[in-house]
Order: structure tokens, then C-alpha cells, then sequence
């Protein structure tokens, strides 16, 4: 498997980690990605569509999200095991230490979908997309700490900037607001997702995407079993259905779309075009939902996407 095909299957990546590994394959024999196959530019936003679409399944399964995210990550570690088994990839982790990692990984990734099915559920899917999308500030300040190097000051006040945008987001500071229960639920949607970006970057070294990834999905899975047995819920048809959509398209048809395309982008491009996930995710919630998201909402998104992108900009430098 290519250096950029080990590009981790969650979404959460660095954008440091993100771009130092598409660096190293441009010394590849295949040479640099052009940027230019509009195939893969399409599976890209593809991809980036798919992201943005799941979040309208909190709002489609009157469900909690407990059990929604159950559905997912059992569906979409059915579907990984599938793909490794019939591509003959190994499923053995070479270390007992990594075992505890992406054990603790799956415990982590099943906090933060919760976290952001329940943020969508209280309040809307922009408010969800938007306060979930603020990660890169909490890895701004946590990858420094994990990794021993230091603190960027000029990501320091890009990541104040942002969180101007999500105090914009709330109308008013008040536990009975479900704009402000939405946003502190989309917040720890992105602190968690932030860990997982920051510890996927250590085992990306050593494994392939599609083999962490199916470990995190099926020990999330595991965590989460006991709850349906606990809340026994009463599936129907329609209900299992979007279960294996969400599953199925929405998460490991979508990453394998992003990693495919990325074998002929730039990681530069690809990073511009994730940033579009949250105004996907709006746009469907508009036309499916039919969610208006109020101004301050729109006006809050606006910063907390420039912010992300001067982030980006930074990691781009430092890594060039």
C-alpha cells in the first residue's frame, strides 16, 4: 500500500500530518500529483459531499444517538472487514501497545459521534457542522503537548478567531438555549476528534488506513453494544436502511473515495476542498430538511472556516 493510501480513513487528520505524507509521495516514480484529473477531483468532491450528508441522519432517525452511531460503525467495520478480506490484507497489529491505542480510539470515536448526532439532534445541522468543525483549534494546542514541539502563536490567535465565529453561532449563554446545548455538544464533537487526529498520527506510521480504521469502527461498535440492549429499540425497515446508508456510503464509501482521489491531487486542493463539508452538510439540510440557518449562524460559519483556513495556510509553510 502507497504513502497515500495511508492516509487514515477518519477525517480527522492534521493538516501537518495530512500534508507530510503527500510530500513524501511526490518522490514517488508515479511523481507529483498535478491536480489536474478532474476524475479524481470529482471523487474528491464526492468524497466531501458523503461528509457533509451524514449529518442530516440525525435529524432523519428519531433514534439516540447512541444507538445511530451503533448502526454506523457496525455497518461501516462490516463493510472494511469485507474490502481487507478481499483485497488479502493482513489484519494483524504488530505491537500488544497498539491494540490499547486503538482500542482507546475506538472509545474516542464513539464519543465523538454521539457527541455530534446529539449536537444535530438538539439544535440544527449547520449549528452541528459549524461547532464540530472548530477541531483544528483544540489540535492546535493539544498536538504540541503530545508531540513535544511548539506552540505555533500565530495558530494560537487564528484558533481565538474562530471561537469569535462560535460565540457568534449562540444567541445567548443559557442551558435552556438548544442553539447553546447544540454548540457545547459540537464542541466536544471536535475536542475528541482532534485526539484522534493527534494519536491516528503516530499509528498511520506504522499501519494502513483501512486497517485502523476498521479496528477503531469495531471496537466503537463494541463499546456501544451494551446500549441496545439497554434501550432496546424497535427498528423498522426504514430505519435499518439508513443505518446501512450511513454506514455503507457514508463512511467507508466516502473515505475510500477521498483516499482514491487523492492519488492524482494535491493534499494542498483536497485540504481546500474538506473545508466545504459544513456548507454541503447546510446546503442538503436546506434542500432535504429544508433548515434556514438564522444569519448569525451563516456569519459565525464565515469565521470559523477563515479561521480554519489560515490554519491551514500556516501548517502549508511550515511544512513546504
Amino acid at each position: 500500500m502507497s504513502n497515500v493510501q495511508r492516509d487514515t480513513l477518519k477525517k480527522g487528520r492534521t493538516a501537518r500530518e495530512f500534508i507530510n505524507e503527500i510530500q513524501s509521495n511526490k518522490r514517488s516514480k508515479k511523481g507529483r500529483p498535478s491536480g489536474k484529473h478532474p476524475q479524481s477531483l470529482l471523487e474528491i468532491h464526492l468524497a466531501v459531499f458523503l461528509f457533509g450528508l451524514a449529518g442530516l441522519f440525525g435529524k432523519w432517525l428519531v433514534l439516540s444517538p447512541l444507538i445511530i452511531v451503533l448502526g454506523r460503525v457496525f455497518f461501516a467495520s462490516l463493510t472494511l472487514f469485507l474490502t481487507l478480506w478481499i483485497s488479502k490484507q493482513s489484519f494483524k497489529v504488530r505491537s500488544g501497545k497498539n491494540y490499547y491505542y486503538l482500542v482507546f480510539l475506538g472509545f474516542i470515536l464513539s464519543i465523538h459521534w454521539v457527541a455530534f448526532f446529539r449536537s444535530i439532534q438538539v439544535s440544527t445541522v449547520a449549528v452541528g457542522l459549524l461547532s464540530f468543525s472548530t477541531y483544528p483549534v483544540f489540535t492546535a494546542f493539544l498536538e504540541p503537548l503530545f508531540f513535544r514541539e511548539k506552540l505555533v502563536k500565530i495558530n494560537i490567535i487564528f484558533s481565538f478567531f474562530c471561537l469569535t465565529g462560535v460565540f457568534l453561532i449562540i444567541p445567548r449563554f443559557d442551558l435552556s438555549d438548544s442553539t447553546y446545548i447544540g454548540v457545547l455538544w459540537g464542541l466536544l464533537s471536535g475536542l475528541t476528534f482532534a485526539l484522534l487526529t493527534i494519536i491516528n498520527r503516530k499509528l498511520t506510521l506504522q499501519f494502513s488506513s483501512l486497517i485502523i480504521a476498521f479496528y477503531q469502527d469495531l471496537f466503537a461498535a463494541l463499546f456501544l453494544l451494551p446500549f441496545f440492549f439497554i434501550f432496546s429499540p424497535l427498528l423498522n425497515t426504514r430505519d435499518i436502511m439508513l443505518l446501512v446508508a450511513l454506514g455503507f456510503i457514508c463512511t467507508a464509501g466516502s473515505h475510500t473515495l477521498f483516499i482514491k482521489g487523492l492519488k492524482h491531487i494535491k493534499a494542498q486542493t483536497a485540504s481546500m476542498i474538506h473545508f466545504l463539508e459544513p456548507v454541503y452538510g447546510i446546503i442538503f439540510a436546506f434542500l432535504l430538511l429544508h433548515e434556514i440557518p438564522v444569519l448569525r449562524t451563516i456569519m459565525g460559519g464565515a469565521i470559523i472556516l477563515l479561521g480554519q483556513i489560515f490554519i491551514l495556510r500556516q501548517s502549508l509553510k511550515r511544512t513546504a
